[in-house]
């Protein structure tokens, strides 16, 4: 996760750091029988009436415990803490309890199979609680009763009216907003500033452009492109951005859709060939396709490689050992010709969902607890301990100064404009997401050509979960 970007999912999501199939499905599977005993469907209501007032909107129990439970991975906790120091000022006598965990699912399931949530949950890492299988099992606070409550830096206004545009959209489900996706992110490929200053390298608009850097990258001794081979999602923020970006944002509607008839579509195979460059020339970090998030990110700030793909999490995620003067920058996925986006264009938007559970002991705690959380305290907060930026609309004052990486992420989100894009189907269609996983992880390793991944993706259509 990370700034600016995706009012989808963008979030994107989370977008991305998703576990690889086998995990995922492995993971999806109890829950979901475990959810199913004790759910409704379709999600829930949250049943929690407005009082009218501006101060305590929901009614929350001035001294009931509130339980938050936060994806310890690149944005950190400093922002939830500070959030929670915020709830117990407004709340003196709530005993506020913290876990901070990589294992969302592993710790969080068999309390959700319990019927004993916390109250409050960010949701997501590569053990992420899928969402689709929560609100589909019933166990999801319907957040309408959020949005229509009012915003706490001016209570004449609601919540709904101070997010980015596409918040809502990407954290709703069957129609209805189940997820606040908290952070604006931007995806693409990453670069060090600074090498390419040092090698007198320009970062390329246009993919021939980009196809020809890296071969001169690779006489220099360095890999022109390495990527996180574990969690396949990282490699479709290049495919399915060149894809994008190649047939347009009804091509990405009609994918969103889970249109069969979609993978049909020349840009389909126009962006996967393009990818598949890469591949053919050995232009791959020797091992890349094995690694982990952590392994592949590191490689590159080694400088073992030039480009990674990655959402804008990135910079916050790899500072402890980032180098000093690396200069972290974002490039827009480089344009193909005959593209029907712009070059600038990129997938931006809402990502890093949180949830109230629909069974919590304390909804009502954990919905104020998000109304906290968008405020411009909180933004301001959330930006200088993660390096990103929130889904509250000028969130930010000209006090917040962003590091090279966030800021060259933003800069590029501006510089497009109206041109953003993303798609909804990782949080949305959790079995077509695992599917089209699988069938990049065939491709990268060349047991698959273009033309079979774009039919594995055509069958993977009839997955639904």
């Amino acid at each position: 996760m990370g700034p600016a970007a995706s009012a989808a999912d963008p979030g994107r999501r989370d977008l991305l750091r998703r576990a690889t199939a086998a995990t995922a499905l492995a993971a999806a599977g109890p829950l979901l029988a475990g959810c199913a005993a004790g759910g409704s469907g379709g999600g829930r209501v949250s049943g929690v009436p407005t009082t009218g007032s501006a101060a305590n909107p929901f009614g929350v129990d001035p001294g009931a415990p509130l339980d938050v439970v936060v994806f310890a991975g690149g944005y950190g906790d400093a922002y939830a803490r500070a959030n929670e120091a915020v709830y117990r000022r407004a709340f003196p006598a709530a005993r506020v309890s913290h876990l901070a965990t990589q294992e969302i699912s592993g710790k969080l399931q068999p309390r959700f199979n319990a019927g004993s949530p916390p109250d409050v949950i960010d949701d997501s890492g590569a053990q992420q609680m899928k969402l689709d299988v929560l609100q589909r099992a019933g166990q999801l606070t319907d957040l309408t009763v959020l949005l229509d409550a009012p915003y706490r830096d001016d209570p004449t206004r609601r919540i709904r009216d101070v997010l980015l545009p596409g918040t809502v959209e990407q954290g709703s489900l069957e129609g209805r907003m189940y997820a606040l996706n908290y952070v604006y992110s931007v995806y693409g490929l990453w670069y060090s500033a600074r090498l390419f200053r040092d090698r007198g390298w320009r970062p390329p608009t246009g993919w021939q452009e980009f196809i020809a850097l890296c071969g001169t990258i690779r006489q220099s001794g360095i890999a022109p492109f390495c990527h996180q081979g574990r969690y396949p999602t990282y490699l479709n923020v290049l495919i399915l951005d060149l894809i994008a970006k190649q047939g347009g944002p009804d091509l990405v509607a009609r994918i969103d859709a889970l249109d069969p008839t979609a993978w049909d579509e020349p840009a389909v195979l126009a962006g996967v060939d393009a990818f598949q460059q890469l591949v053919q020339q050995d232009y791959l970090l020797p091992g890349t396709n094995g690694m982990t998030h952590t392994e592949a990110q590191t490689a590159w700030c080694q400088g073992r490689a030039a480009f990674i793909p990655c959402g804008s999490w990135l910079e916050n995620e790899m500072v402890a050992i980032t180098p000093a003067g690396f200069e972290m920058a974002f490039l827009p996925v480089p344009a193909l010709p005959g593209d029907r986006l712009p070059p600038q264009a990129v997938r931006a938007g809402a990502g890093e969902p949180y949830v109230v559970p629909a069974k919590a002991r304390n909804q009502a705690g954990g919905l104020e607890f998000l109304r906290i959380m968008l405020t411009r305290e909180a933004a301001g907060s959330f930006a200088t301990a993660a390096n990103a930026l929130t889904v509250l609309r000028d969130g930010l004052g000209p006090d917040v100064v962003l590091r090279p990486g966030t800021g060259s992420a933003a800069a590029a989100v501006r510089a497009a404009g109206t041109h953003t894009f993303d798609y909804t189907y990782p949080n949305r269609q959790t079995a077509f997401d695992l599917a089209l996983q699988s069938a990049t992880n065939d491709l990268v390793n060349s047991r698959l050509t273009p033309q079979q991944w774009a039919s594995a993706a055509k069958a993977a259509t009839a997955k639904k979960i």
